[in-house]
């Protein structure tokens, strides 16, 4: 999975101040307790501008040369408006970097997230079948690259957030007929798994459906089995010892936000390896997630895993390689979020903690499991 957010645009100097970019929230971090890696700053690439593609082609051969297959670009569509669609438009223009890409619909509202005004929408989705014809016909400039990545000729397309689009069959059975009447190629469409019940009921609208880790249905459960218990515990010991002694509201507050937004991505993952179901009744690509902690963008409210490790990540990582059955070549993708989240505390890009430890074990695993020609990351 591939940000595309480190260059301005006009939009953010608008809402956030003239020449905001990722790296904006990203130097601003700081730890919240102590031995918190924060603020996490970028190694070798160094603070990029995705405007250059001197930049954009230092990523791809770096990805390369570790073993990931291509990339999964964000695309924002508003209605026929774009925005940070500068890198992946200089990708089709220059024909640099000589790496497969394929495209992912960031179909959410454009809101306030980064400082907390959850409330305060920007930019809206507005769905329509009008609106899924122009969604169609602008993204067929990028199918018809030929390094777009297509299984049997067919261009793999996802949406993140299908389920919040009413009238989804209608609008997804437009995409693809207004493609293949301009193309006479069928699409081969995905949707992210973020937890969402209805994958359950909608799954055979698509052709594959995508694990987005962390937000997954496992980390629901998980937080549902374990978190929910050690809250409830920790808030009655809270209460009990300082609000009736001391009346410190703000403690038990603090005290939850631990429990809930603050996880331990070794038990994490051992619960993931532990309870990890493929699922029988459609077709799923596995994912994975290497770190996380929004701190960046927000604050003391963020949601973060400690503990993170290479080690882990790889441990982890060699679970799918050995236990999730291999598909034909061409059909064989295993997703990583992400390259280059930056004020999210998840990328593969070397940081100045980890260097290229993430990518050297992703490479690793990969030749320990003969999976480098196999699977595509």
């Amino acid at each position: 999975m591939y940000l595309p957010q480190f260059h301005p645009i006009p939009e953010n100097d608008e809402w956030w101040g003239k020449g905001f970019t990722e790296w904006t929230n990203v130097v601003k971090a700081k730890p919240l307790f102590k031995g918190h890696y924060q603020p996490q700053l970028p190694a070798d690439l160094g603070f990029y501008d995705l405007r250059l593609s001197e930049a954009r082609e230092a990523q791809a051969e770096l990805a390369k040369e570790y073993g990931i297959y291509g990339f999964c670009y964000y695309y924002y569509w508003f209605n026929g408006k774009r925005l940070l669609e500068k890198p992946i438009e200089g990708v089709l223009a220059s024909g640099k970097p000589d790496f497969p890409f394929m495209i992912c619909w960031a179909n959410e509202n454009w809101s306030r997230r980064w400082d907390g005004s959850e409330n305060e929408i920007l930019i809206a989705q507005n769905y329509s079948r009008e609106d899924a014809v122009l969604l169609a016909k602008d993204l067929i400039k990028y199918f018809r690259d030929d390094r777009y990545i297509k299984i049997e000729g067919k261009p793999f397309f996802s949406i993140y957030n299908p389920f919040s689009i009413p009238n989804l069959d209608e609008y997804i059975t437009t995409i693809r007929k207004t493609v293949y009447e301009i193309e006479k190629v069928d699409l081969f469409f995905c949707a992210f798994d973020t937890g969402n019940k209805d994958i359950l009921t909608h799954y055979q609208l698509f052709d594959s459906i995508i694990e987005f880790q962390p937000h997954s249905r496992y980390l629901w459960k998980y937080m549902d089995d374990k978190i929910k218990n050690e809250t409830n515990h920790i808030i009655k010991n809270t209460y009990n010892h300082l609000l009736v002694r001391f009346g410190l509201k703000e403690k038990i507050k603090e005290s939850y936000y631990k429990a809930i937004y603050r996880l331990n991505y070794e038990h994490y993952v051992d619960y993931v390896i532990k309870n990890y179901i493929i699922p029988t009744s459609y077709d799923l690509f596995p994912g994975i997630n290497p770190m996380w902690d929004n701190t960046a963008r927000r604050g003391r409210d963020a949601f973060l895993f400690y503990n993170n490790s290479p080690q882990k990540y790889g441990e982890w990582l060699s679970f799918i390689l050995e236990h999730y059955p291999l598909k034909d070549h061409e059909n064989n993708f295993l997703f990583i979020n992400a390259w280059n989240e930056w004020a999210e505390g998840n990328h593969l890009e070397p940081c100045e903690k980890f260097g290229k430890q993430y990518l050297s074990e992703t490479r690793n695993q990969l030749l320990l499991h003969g999976s480098d020609e196999g699977r595509r990351l």
